[in-house]
């Protein structure tokens, strides 16, 4: 019996296709996973979490590698104006300067966690206290990138934030019942490091400021240590 000439018999050479993934099997981002974080900050800011579900939550999208396990922390909660549902970021979410690896997670619940020292702060830096201390001193960090974001949420607690005095501090943040103190300060230099703060303060604190006295030694190449 000879084949159908209709009939098309793969070549040994031919590789099969490669079938795209399905969009919850997509691997999650780090952009992908901060806009999760700031739909639940929002909630938390609503009263439609309360700071255990809030904090429970959070810590499962800092843990999520899929955007399935994305999508139900927030199934149940508004989404952003113009967004019907959790997508992958597009390519403009990255940042310019290219990805410097997962974002560093200080956690504060019940207890204290510190960054400070001789240590690389990469592009972004999450600080979550809850009836704790986050305490992130910045004065001996090595700068990886020309802005660095740290994303503050201080819940019955405080998140103390300190940088060179010749590094440029921006805040953008909300005090429901506590304060979000971060005030704008401009280094005398143009090409210095950016420490952009964000976040909320709710029956909390969130603090950002200059440390008197200490300073980069090489703000262009983005490294140095404080004196």
């Amino acid at each position: 019996m000879t084949d159908s000439p209709l009939e098309k018999r793969p070549s040994p050479d031919e590789k099969p296709a490669v079938r795209p993934a399905a969009e919850a099997d997509v691997r999650a981002s780090d952009a992908d996973r901060d806009r999760v974080a700031d739909i639940l900050r929002e909630a938390l800011a609503e009263g439609r979490l309360d700071a255990d579900e809030h904090s429970e939550r959070l810590d499962a999208v800092y843990a999520a590698k899929t955007m399935g396990q994305l999508e139900p922390l927030v199934r149940d909660l508004p989404q952003p104006v113009g967004r019907t549902a959790l997508r992958p970021a597009a390519a403009f979410d990255v940042a310019p300067h290219g990805d410097e690896g997962a974002a560093d997670n200080a956690v504060a619940i019940f207890s204290g966690a510190t960054r400070r020292g001789s240590w690389r702060i990469g592009r972004k830096t999450n600080a979550f206290a809850c009836f704790g201390g986050v305490d992130i001193d910045l004065t001996q960090a090595v700068f990886t990138q020309r802005e660095i974001v740290i994303n503050a949420t201080a819940v019955f607690g405080g998140v103390d934030i300190r940088i060179p005095e010749n590094v440029t501090l921006r805040g953008r943040g909300t005090g429901i019942f506590g304060g979000f103190d971060v005030r704008s300060h401009d280094s005398p230099d143009p090409d210095a490091p950016v420490v952009v703060v964000k976040g909320l303060a709710l029956f909390g604190g969130v603090s950002a400021r200059p440390k008197r006295g200490k300073r980069l030694k090489n703000l262009h190449q983005g490294h140095g240590h404080g004196h």
